[in-house]
């Protein structure tokens, strides 16, 4: 076991990799939060650049690599953000659009595809795609199913859906500033999970109109506003390639200058046993 202050740690491994140490053994990477040690800050001192800016590669990849999974709990988040959002549409509450936005699970997807993307690993691209596609897709036929369920029991009124909603009438109409509002959260996003500042995500999730824009979706099919369909999926597209757009350029500026940063100071990896 060792300490390596993060801003090296993509050299250590690229070290113990060089010693087939992953085929022997494993090289398993964990935070240290709080560390008192002369040694440890003269190891930092020494390595390149500064530790939030640092991106840790090999945690990037498999925390992308695990976003690409199409797994139930992923399902059960999105599908209960999305009927969330669709009470949010029939109420016009800009309270349940927030918390909605704060369950969605999404971005962990997205971020797996701008990861493909600077790789150029097509295969983690579609097995994302393929994620969020099925996902959306059975988050808003169930959402559907349950409007159009509340629409025959006459729960629901066909004109439960106005045309004029102050609140969240945003959800269905896109505008030059949602793509502009995708990019600044894709990119917000993916530096909060290279930094390792979780927190910062919370915002990247009330930022975007994604999973409110799914919700929208089904309640207009179900209540048929042909208009707020169209709206509510141009909203949903445009989210999501800002975000990847974002994510992509984001992670391309960082390697770049990361390795401007490596050339101007060699790296001396200092270690604890």
């Amino acid at each position: 076991m060792g300490d390596v202050a993060r801003e090296a740690v993509n050299e250590a491994v690229a070290g113990l990799r060089g010693l087939g140490l992953e085929v022997d053994g494993s090289i398993a990477l964990e935070r240290v939060d709080v560390s008192i040690s002369q040694v440890a800050e003269a190891a930092a001192h020494n390595a390149p650049g500064h530790g939030d800016d640092a991106v840790v590669w090999e945690e990037l990849d498999q925390r992308t690599a695990e976003e690409t999974r199409f797994t139930w709990s992923f399902v059960a988040f999105l599908v209960l953000a999305t009927l969330l959002t669709a009470v949010a549409a029939l109420t016009d509450s800009t309270i349940l659009i927030v918390g909605a936005m704060v369950l969605g699970p999404e971005f962990g997807a997205v971020a797996a595809v701008s990861y493909g993307l600077l790789r150029g690993d097509w295969r983690r691209i579609v097995r994302s795609l393929s994620v969020l596609v099925a996902g959306f897709v059975i988050a808003i036929t169930i959402t559907f199913v349950c409007a159009l369920v509340g629409r025959w029991t006459g729960f629901i009124e066909l004109d439960q859906l106005p045309a004029d909603r102050p609140q969240t009438g945003f959800v269905y109409r896109p505008d030059r500033w949602s793509f502009i509002v995708a990019l600044l959260a894709g990119a917000a996003g993916v530096l909060s999970m290279t930094a390792g500042k979780s927190s910062a995500l919370v915002g990247v999730f009330i930022s975007v109109t994604t999973v409110p824009a799914a919700g929208n979706i089904a309640v207009a099919l179900a209540l048929s506003h042909g208009g707020e369909i169209r709206g509510s999926a141009i909203q949903l597209g445009v989210n999501l390639l800002g975000m990847v757009i974002a994510g992509a350029v984001t992670l391309l500026v960082q390697k770049a200058a990361w390795a401007l940063v490596a050339k101007r100071r060699p790296a001396r990896v200092q270690g604890e046993a």
